[in-house]
C-alpha cells in the first residue's frame, strides 16, 4: 500500500514518533492511504479537500464516502464505520455491511502496519448501529 503524506512525510513521521493522532483515508480499492497529523486537517473531509488541492488525490471532499476513515495513534484506531448504500454494488444490506467490515478492517490494518503503528481497531459506539444488522454473524468477521 502506498502512503500519501499530507502535508509532508516529515510531519507525519514526527506525529507517529510523538504518538499524536493521525487521520487516515483509504480508498475502497486499498491501493493507497492518505495520512495526516490530525492537527493539520482536523476532519477527514477537510483532509481530502486539502490533499485534492495539493494534487495528492484526484477526488475532492464530496467523495468522502469513497474512503475508509480512521483516526489512529499508538493507543488505537477509531474507525468511522459508515457503509455507503452502493458499496461494491451489493444490494443485500447484511452482505454489504459484512463486506465493508472485512475490507475496511484489512485496509486499515495494512495502513497502520505500513506506518509502523501496532494498535487495535475500534468502532466507536456512535458508528456501531450497522453492526446490529450483522448480529451473531459479526463474530465470524
Amino acid at each position: 500500500m502506498e502512503i500519501l503524506y499530507f502535508p509532508g512525510k516529515e510531519m507525519v513521521e514526527a506525529a507517529v514518533r510523538d504518538g499524536e493522532p493521525l487521520l487516515l483515508l483509504i480508498p475502497f480499492d486499498g491501493t493507497a492511504a492518505l495520512v495526516s497529523p490530525a492537527d493539520e486537517a482536523v476532519e477527514h473531509h477537510i483532509l481530502l479537500d486539502r490533499a485534492h488541492q495539493a494534487g495528492l488525490v484526484s477526488r475532492d471532499s464530496r467523495a468522502i464516502d469513497c474512503y475508509f476513515r480512521a483516526v489512529a495513534d499508538a493507543d488505537g484506531a477509531d474507525w468511522t464505520f459508515v457503509c455507503p448504500a452502493g458499496y461494491k454494488g451489493i444490494s443485500d444490506k447484511g452482505r454489504r455491511i459484512a463486506a465493508f467490515y472485512r475490507d475496511g478492517f484489512a485496509a486499515i490494518s495494512e495502513a497502520l502496519e505500513t506506518l509502523g503503528i501496532r494498535a487495535d481497531i475500534e468502532i466507536p459506539r456512535r458508528y456501531r448501529r450497522h453492526m446490529q444488522i450483522l448480529g451473531d454473524e459479526n463474530a465470524n468477521l
